[in-house]
């Protein structure tokens, strides 16, 4: 574990290469991430504890983000600087009522959330003449609809309090993708209702942001398998020589835009695919 200062920052960090932990840095916030049962959820979650945030996780798995919460816990008290706690709460982000009542018990458990993070997401490649109109359904309603409730939902404790949303598009949402026409769509209309949020609420004290992700390391990549008679050219094009990367880069991200340091910061797409998009 490597250490470092930064001059005008925090007096001290700690962390590697991927990932360095800037204790303290959002002590006193209370943040609510969805998704938070693996992968980008589950990383961001925990940085934001270990920078001092006290932190709802949402996820329909409830074991899964049981063992997240227990994880944030477990490392809190180990800590040797200011750690948040983490409470586990199952939501499906497609259903308004489940919405509601996560969002109501995060507020009676930790307070008023005044961070955001839409992690949760399905996906993978399906030929589209062989795409299902279930497939389609569940794709945008996870990706699309569910980070619109979980936003709907925030928006009125976000005005009152302050604060910031940061979604999680990704490069489908920016450029075609083969084999992703639902989920490319679903991706495409998280970037525009980031963007159609942050100009509705950019003199009202609420900042919207999203990160879009390539590959990354999570357990939805494998459903990502390309189809038997796949174009290997189509496949080449949304690689990249960088290969795939951790969970702890994209929770890196996450949590900038959504830390004081990106105050100036609304209705970005900030794009960490390892030259995909470039």
């Amino acid at each position: 574990m490597s250490s470092s200062t930064n001059a005008g920052g925090p007096d001290r960090s700690r962390g590697t290469a991927a990932e360095t932990i800037w204790p303290g840095r959002f002590a006193g916030k209370v943040a609510l991430v969805t998704g938070a049962g693996s992968g980008i959820g589950r990383a961001t979650a925990s940085r934001l504890a270990a920078e001092g945030g006290e932190v709802a996780c949402l996820d329909v798995l409830e074991d899964a983000v049981g063992e997240t919460a227990e994880h944030i816990n477990a490392a809190a008290k180990a800590a040797d600087g200011p750690a948040g706690r983490a409470v586990a709460i199952r939501c499906d982000v497609t259903d308004p009522t489940s919405v509601t009542d996560a969002f109501q018990r995060a507020v009676d458990e930790l307070g008023p959330p005044t961070v955001v993070c839409n992690v949760a997401g399905v996906g993978g490649f399906v030929k589209t003449e062989e795409s299902t109109v279930e497939h389609w359904d569940r794709t945008i309603g996870v990706n699309l609809t569910g980070t619109f409730l979980v936003c709907r939902t925030a928006l009125p404790t976000l005005l009152e309090h302050g604060g910031c949303i940061t979604n999680v598009c990704s490069t489908a949402g920016l450029i075609g993708q083969p084999y992703s026409a639902a989920y490319c769509a679903s991706k495409g209309g998280v970037a525009l209702l980031t963007k159609a949020l942050a100009v509705e609420y950019m003199g009202r004290g609420v900042r919207v942001n999203a990160v879009a992700p390539g590959g990354v390391d999570t357990p939805i990549i494998m459903d990502f398998m390309p189809p038997a008679d796949a174009d290997p050219k189509l496949i080449d094009r949304i690689m990249t020589p960088m290969g795939f990367t951790s969970p702890a880069r994209m929770a890196a991200a996450l949590v900038f835009l959504a830390s004081d340091e990106a105050a100036y910061a609304s209705g970005t797409i900030l794009t960490i695919d390892g030259g995909v998009t470039a």
